[in-house]
């Protein structure tokens, strides 16, 4: 009997599912869990941008927009990172509204890789990095950042990952899942070495806007970079916009207009109702952005000084809402730590390794939940390390 071909794609079935998704239905299972796990926000988006939503429904807004989004949004977009940022873009040809920044990575992977074509990843990383440069035929080639660096990847690690395959540079900052931010002069190197070998930069800015007693560093705003960086930003975190599903693109017009004809085909645009609760938020979210992030700076000021007095080290984080201890104290792997946690003592955590190689040894903690409750996840904690520690 013949053995039947296989209908699966090969290059998708290499890629493992994500590490974050197992831990979560484990803990759906079982009660009185306290979920440090999850990276979203426990706000309710701000009532202006709820409203605004609302009231699209309610006038009919409910039909396609154009293929790159509201005009009226990509207007503000472009008035936003302007005057936020000093970067100019024309809305009409360099900036595209896409289904959460998920959509504008893929979006970006597909419109510039070509089989073979190598990018560079400072690990730990979001987990939809490495597996979308796969999808759109490209080789990952992870670079190891470090505590000792803050978790920061420098200009000569990048350097020596650059082969003549390298096409692009894949940053993530404010970093998921360790809350590092750049600095300046670190970001200033890397773009020494992007412009001497030639290469794409795509920047992954979503959490640009929550960061705590440093300058978040746009990376098109550096001298030379905008020519050839693609960022990518959205409403998700800041603005608690996550289940709205609405993010953007802006990138030179050549790049943009490439990106666009993969939306074009595989989205047609994004969600309606969603665009107009995005253009609330430029105009009225700001204060509530502020509100916001100053809990999340009270949460994050608990959960590192908590840790660390467990023995549980960790680098100050800086930006997003994650913190990313070391377990070396317990003698466990990562994996085995959050699974004993989640076990013992209903805490819920995601191991390092999730987030790449990089990660291993480390767990990330989001404090993106009630103060109280990140209280009692840290007694649960300091209890299961003293049995174990």
């Amino acid at each position: 009997m013949t053995k039947p071909r296989p209908f699966i794609s090969q290059r998708v079935a290499a890629v493992p599912p994500s590490g974050i998704r197992r831990f979560f239905d484990i803990a759906a299972t079982m009660e009185d869990v306290i979920s440090l796990g999850i990276g979203e926000p426990d706000f309710t988006t701000p009532e202006p941008i709820l409203r605004a939503g609302i009231e699209a429904l309610q006038r009919g807004e409910t039909h396609y927009s154009s293929n790159s989004g509201l005009m009226e949004l990509r207007r503000a977009i472009a008035e936003h990172l302007d005057r936020t940022y000093g970067q100019t873009y024309n809305p009409a040809s360099e900036i595209l509204i896409t289904v959460g920044v998920s959509e504008a990575l893929y979006l970006a992977c597909v419109a510039t890789l070509d089989p073979g074509d190598e990018v560079i990843i400072p690990e730990p990383c979001f987990v939809s990095y490495a597996p979308e440069v796969i999808f759109a035929g490209g080789t990952p080639v992870m670079v190891p950042t470090y505590a000792e660096n803050e978790w920061q990847v420098t200009a000569a690690e990048i350097e020596a990952a650059v082969t003549g395959r390298t096409k692009a540079v894949l940053l993530g900052y404010p970093n998921n899942p360790t809350g590092a931010v750049m600095s300046r002069e670190r970001l200033n190197a890397i773009a020494s070495v992007v412009k001497r070998h030639d290469l794409l930069v795509i920047s992954d800015e979503l959490y640009d806007r929550l960061v705590y007693g440093v300058e978040h560093v746009c990376f098109p705003s550096l001298p030379g970079m905008y020519s050839r960086t693609i960022l990518l930003m959205g409403f998700s975190k800041a603005e608690a916009m996550t289940g709205w599903r609405i993010g953007y693109a802006a990138a030179p017009a050549e790049i943009l207009g490439m990106m666009r004809r993969v939306h074009q085909y595989t989205i047609m645009c994004a969600p309606t109702v969603s665009q107009y609760a995005a253009l609330a938020a430029l105009r009225e979210g700001a204060p509530y952005v502020t509100e916001m992030r100053a809990e999340y700076d009270r949460r994050r000021r608990l959960i590192v000084d908590g840790l660390n007095a467990i023995g549980l080290t960790c680098v100050e984080p800086k930006g997003a809402f994650y913190a990313f201890p070391s377990i070396a104290i317990t003698g466990m792997d990562e994996n085995e730590f959050a699974e004993k946690l989640l076990e013992e003592e209903r805490v819920a955590v995601v191991p390092g390794s999730a987030f790449g190689a990089a990660g291993k040894g480390h767990v990330r903690c989001s404090y993106a939940t009630a103060y109280e409750k990140i209280e009692q996840a840290l007694e649960r904690m300091q209890r299961f390390v003293r049995r174990h520690g």
